[in-house]
């Protein structure tokens, strides 16, 4: 019974240190277009600390980013998910997911503009660091995040999960300021091994610290529970994949902070 009440004290007073995961709506406004993303952190920091920026998957910000920026709040961050598609755009369907990204695609200058100006949003929160920024993204906000650190923002970090690693313009890696880490399906069907190849030229080519990870068995969307569990369909979640580079991210912070 002892034993019992003094764990049950403990983890009350971890529960009071923690404090509460505060999430909020941020409605910002960039070349025109009104866009809304939402930040997370724990009440309980009163200091500053690192700051990470995530960035969506092809069907817009959704209860997935906002699962992530909670974790990661948890973590002691400030996680601030970005909207690339303007306020009221999301998608429920992959037809008006590619409708969305589609775009973005073909004109990166405008993908890594409305990654910066989210990049801006997660500066401007009071109890970030400036100078302790890192950005994170899933699928279609994995490309995005590689183009926001290939345009030279001042970032310490750039994690892509299951992200598309090609761009039309590789020259621009020698812009990127912090380090790099992919995390990556082995068997994703998105993602050739061609591809893979030629990000690892442009990296070694313009002297980036980069690291990339394949996880054998995954594919594309392996972070995604809602991407179902059968790989034969070329995306589905895989646990396994999940868990290690959710850890591999977190070490990844630990160095670069």
């Amino acid at each position: 019974m002892k034993k019992a009440m003094i764990l049950a004290l403990m983890v009350m007073l971890v529960h009071t240190a923690c404090g509460e995961i505060v999430m909020k709506t941020v409605v910002y406004t960039a070349d025109g277009v009104t866009f809304e993303g939402k930040v997370a952190y724990d009440d309980a920091v009163k200091t500053r600390r690192p700051g990470i920026l995530v960035i969506h998957q092809w069907k817009g910000l959704g209860d997935y980013e906002e699962m992530r920026i909670r974790k990661l709040a948890e973590l002691g961050y400030v996680a601030f998910a970005l909207d690339m598609y303007g306020q009221g755009n999301r998608a429920s369907t992959s037809q008006q997911a590619s409708a969305l990204a589609g775009p973005l695609y073909q004109d990166r200058s405008k993908m890594r503009a409305r990654a910066r100006a989210g990049l801006e949003q997660l500066r401007l929160q009071p109890t970030v660091d400036p100078e302790k920024i890192a950005v994170i993204g899933y699928c279609f906000g994995g490309t995005c995040a590689l183009e926001l650190a290939r345009s030279g923002a001042n970032v310490l970090g750039t994690v892509s999960f299951h992200g598309g690693l090609s761009t039309p313009h590789p020259e621009d890696a020698k812009n990127i300021r912090g380090q790099v880490l992919v995390c990556h399906g082995a068997d994703d069907p998105n993602v050739t091994w061609e591809q893979v190849e030629a990000f690892r030229k442009e990296m070694q080519d313009a002297e980036v610290h980069w690291e990339f990870v394949a996880y054998g068995g995954a594919v594309h969307a392996f972070t995604d529970p809602s991407a179902g569990n059968d790989p034969s369909r070329g995306a589905a979640y895989n646990e396994t994949a999940d868990r290690r580079s959710w850890d591999e991210m977190k070490r990844f912070f630990d160095e670069i902070f």
